[in-house]
């Protein structure tokens, strides 16, 4: 068996490269605009975030937090302390942050293996300034409709998290009630420069490829607009919601269409979670369930929010 999965990606290759050949310029412009999106898109959203919460992790900030506020989701979540950390980052910066924030603290046996997978179930958020920027102002032109998104979205991840809650409640580790005090700045500060950079260039490879593997397929196969909204979305979100605010649709299936899209992220956001947790052994399937949920539980939210704002 391993024998001939070998060969079939042997032959992908082959494949890919042949193609690369014969559609060169539409590849080159593909990779052009895979960076240019990277650069004015996901850079200036997620650099500063994955930064602040790099540095938000090593001094605990768990302690920081009101008891109050951690004790409520805990409570509802069935989670520890490490997991709401990882949750209320998710919030701020969004995927793949997620998996990079549960892969430190699981790293840092602050977390154990299933809470790690668990965690990721519910804790997939798009990062606020591209529902708000980017989807709503650039492609939607609609500051309203990019609100009604962003509550679906976040909504939906809210309730898998209480419904899908644990049947026991995870406990804390010992090494989460360590309150790191004698901590070198510095040294935290240019390693997560570091980590930043390292976990900006992995999203820009895996964006990059799954662009080009959609201009092929389009290059080869023609897809009426529906299609093409389908395919593209599949495979990378940024790319589907920009064709799909420009069908001529209704506004209520656009913010139901498009709450969907961001809930389910797209092979190429699964690629890049499974990149950041690749070398730990926790699970993904948790992971990939709770994305077909979320996109389930988001499409039905975006139909009662447009109502409820309209």
């Amino acid at each position: 068996m391993k024998k001939y999965y070998n060969f079939f990606i042997v032959i992908i290759c082959l494949i890919f490269t042949f193609f690369f050949i014969i559609l060169r310029e539409s590849i080159f412009d593909t990779i052009a605009f895979s960076l240019n999106m990277w650069i004015k898109t996901l850079v200036p959203s997620l650099f500063p975030f994955f930064i602040i919460s790099d540095i938000l992790i090593n001094y605990n900030i768990i302690f920081y937090i009101p008891k109050k506020l951690t004790t409520f989701f805990k409570k509802i979540f069935k989670v520890n302390d490490a997991s709401i950390i990882i949750f209320f980052l998710s919030i701020l910066s969004g995927f793949p942050s997620n998996a990079r924030n549960t892969k430190m603290l699981y790293d840092k046996k602050m977390i154990s293996k299933e809470e790690a997978s668990h965690i990721l179930m519910f804790s997939s958020f798009s990062n606020p300034l591209f529902i708000l920027g980017t989807l709503s102002i650039f492609f939607l032109n609609n500051k309203k409709l990019g609100i009604m998104i962003l509550l679906a979205h976040y909504f939906s991840n809210f309730i898998i998290g209480i419904v899908l809650k644990p049947k026991y409640e995870f406990k804390n580790m010992s090494n989460i009630n360590i309150k790191n005090t004698n901590l070198n700045f510095g040294l935290i500060f240019t390693k997560a420069i570091k980590n930043a950079i390292d976990s900006l260039l992995l999203i820009l490879g895996v964006l990059t490829c799954f662009l080009i593997t959609s201009t092929i397929i389009l290059k080869i196969i023609p897809l009426n607009d529906n299609f093409r909204v389908l395919l593209k979305s599949g495979l990378e979100i940024t790319m589907g919601l920009q064709e799909l605010s420009l069908l001529k649709i209704s506004d209520l299936a656009k913010v139901m269409l498009s709450a969907s899209i961001l809930s389910f992220g797209g092979l190429s956001i699964m690629m890049q979670v499974i990149a950041q947790i690749s070398d730990t052994d926790i699970s993904i399937k948790p992971y990939i369930i709770g994305r077909i949920y979320q996109m389930i539980i988001s499409f039905i939210l975006g139909y009662f929010f447009y109502y409820l704002f309209s």
